[in-house]
């Protein structure tokens, strides 16, 4: 068996959570193994690519056999660094924030929402499972107490940038923003934007695409 590679091209490492989502699901199925063909359907990804995207972790598929499903998933876990425990902190205890808090998902890849704030004295002191919502006084205490790295924004878009400061300057090096704005982090922060909304116009194109040409096919 090869060595697997210590660096990992980014394009990669952006295609392997499609595919570790896909080989947990086989797992639960109880199927041991997975042909790049079947794995690239699922995941929507050609096989070739698969492929030479799994080379980076070695040679350990076999011809007319395909992947170990357990294997890849541990190398996968191992590269993500989804194979231990990482703590978030979630700043926002409305509906999207309380969502994402109680999101099962979450722990099945080794996260684990441990501290929810809010500047909200009506959802202060309440309750999102078994987390108490702390008020955002509290906010870098309990990050360095706790050694939180992940931040999540999930506040209404003029108080994001005020939290991702404050996350940042608490110790945060990885900010998850939910909220429609653009917000500036200190270098050694990184920034992940995902707002809904502009994944939804984004597929709004293929959707419009669709419509147009339907018509033509007739």
């Amino acid at each position: 068996m090869s060595q697997v590679e210590t660096h990992i091209p980014v394009g990669v490492i952006e295609r392997l959570p499609a595919y570790l989502n896909v080989l947990l699901q086989l797992q639960t199925n109880g199927e041991p193994t997975v042909s790049s063909a079947r794995l690239g359907e699922l995941a929507r990804v050609n096989p070739a690519q698969i492929r030479r995207d799994l080379t980076h972790f070695g040679s350990f598929g076999r011809r007319g056999i395909g992947y170990d499903v357990s294997t890849l998933i541990e190398r996968i876990r191992h590269i993500l660094g989804s194979d231990h425990i990482h703590r978030l902190a979630l700043v926002g205890a409305g509906n999207l924030g309380s969502a994402i808090a109680r999101y099962d998902g979450l722990s099945k890849h080794g996260f684990i929402v441990s501290a929810v704030f809010d500047s909200d004295p009506g959802k202060i002191g309440g309750r999102i499972g078994d987390l108490a919502v702390l008020d955002m006084q509290d906010l870098e205490r309990v990050i360095k107490r706790q050694g939180i790295a992940i931040g999540v924004i999930a506040v209404p878009p003029e108080a994001a940038q005020d939290v991702a400061d404050r996350l940042a300057a608490a110790g945060v090096r990885v900010l998850l923003n939910y909220t429609p704005v653009m917000v500036r982090v200190p270098d050694g922060v990184t920034l992940h934007n995902t707002d809904p909304v502009q994944e939804l116009l984004h597929t709004l194109y293929y959707l419009s695409r669709r419509e147009t040409v339907a018509p033509e096919a007739r």
